[in-house]
């Protein structure tokens, strides 16, 4: 084994530094967070020390923390299937077949990413209200699948043409459709690029927004986001901030358990067209 160069060993160092640093600057607001809402008077019914007082407020908030928890799971989970299953049946469409308007379908589609996002959430709205969704939590999803489209898309049609030609033709010669092919044969070589646009969707659809607080008018359909910021916004100008750094808490959970789950089919999305050619 060569030994490494002065220069290589500092390089190394320096890598590790860096790396460790920022790491500590990204989860230590958590922490910290984590600490507050566990630790102070709040949390202790007055006294200052440990306890879950702060918990105990925030799952009987409004309508309760369940309630918000399935409304913003619900949302999740409808953004994910629908982008998923329209990102990869259209990235198979664009990577595979030639029909007319297809470069152009796909630069129109990548073009949502130029518009600003808030600016058309109120025609959105008037949308929705055209067609019955308007105050749904299956209306805000489609919305914000809509917007999850152009990087799925994108991702999704890199996936597909990294993958030998030959595979699908094989699969041709031996009986299968076209359909056939992409889920018995294609569909397992892009899947880190499939788990990429679900990982992204979900962490969209659980911590956005504005969306639900323009689309959602009833306080049993908040999702999470909007039910902590009423909490923020309290009652005659207070705010249970011991409440509200557990619900922060409890949000940034499940981000935290599906990026480790899926981190290593994420990183294999990214490069899985990094190598074609």
């Amino acid at each position: 084994m060569p030994r490494r160069t002065p220069y290589e060993q500092a390089r190394k160092v320096g890598h590790y530094t860096t790396s460790a640093t920022l790491a500590v600057l990204f989860v230590l607001p958590m922490l910290w967070t984590l600490f507050a809402s566990v630790n102070g008077r709040q949390a202790n019914d007055g006294s200052p020390g440990w306890g879950v007082a702060n918990y105990e407020r925030l799952v009987d908030y409004g309508m309760g923390l369940e309630r918000y928890l399935l409304n913003t799971a619900a949302v999740a989970a409808v953004t994910v299937i629908v982008t998923v299953v329209a990102t990869t049946l259209g990235g198979y469409a664009v990577a595979r077949f030639s029909f007319p308007g297809k470069n152009l379908l796909f630069l129109v589609t990548l073009a949502i990413l130029m518009v600003p996002y808030t600016t058309i959430l109120i025609p959105l709205y008037v949308f929705l209200g055209w067609i019955g969704l308007q105050n749904s939590l299956l209306g805000l999803a489609l919305v914000l699948a809509m917007f999850q489209l152009p990087f799925g898309l994108f991702m999704m049609r890199n996936s597909f043409e990294a993958l030998p030609a030959e595979l699908e033709e094989a699969a041709l010669i031996d009986g299968c459709t076209t359909t056939g092919a992409l889920w018995r044969v294609l569909i397992r070589g892009v899947a880190p690029g499939m788990v990429t646009v679900a990982l992204f969707s979900f962490l969209a659809a659980w911590n956005e927004f504005v969306a639900p607080l323009i689309f959602l008018t009833d306080g049993d359909k908040f999702t999470l986001p909007v039910a902590l910021f009423n909490l923020q916004s309290g009652s005659l100008g207070s705010v249970d901030f011991g409440a509200l750094q557990s619900g922060v808490v409890t949000a940034a959970v499940p981000c935290v358990l599906v990026f480790l789950l899926l981190q290593r089919y994420y990183v294999r999305g990214f490069t899985s067209g990094a190598l074609k050619g």
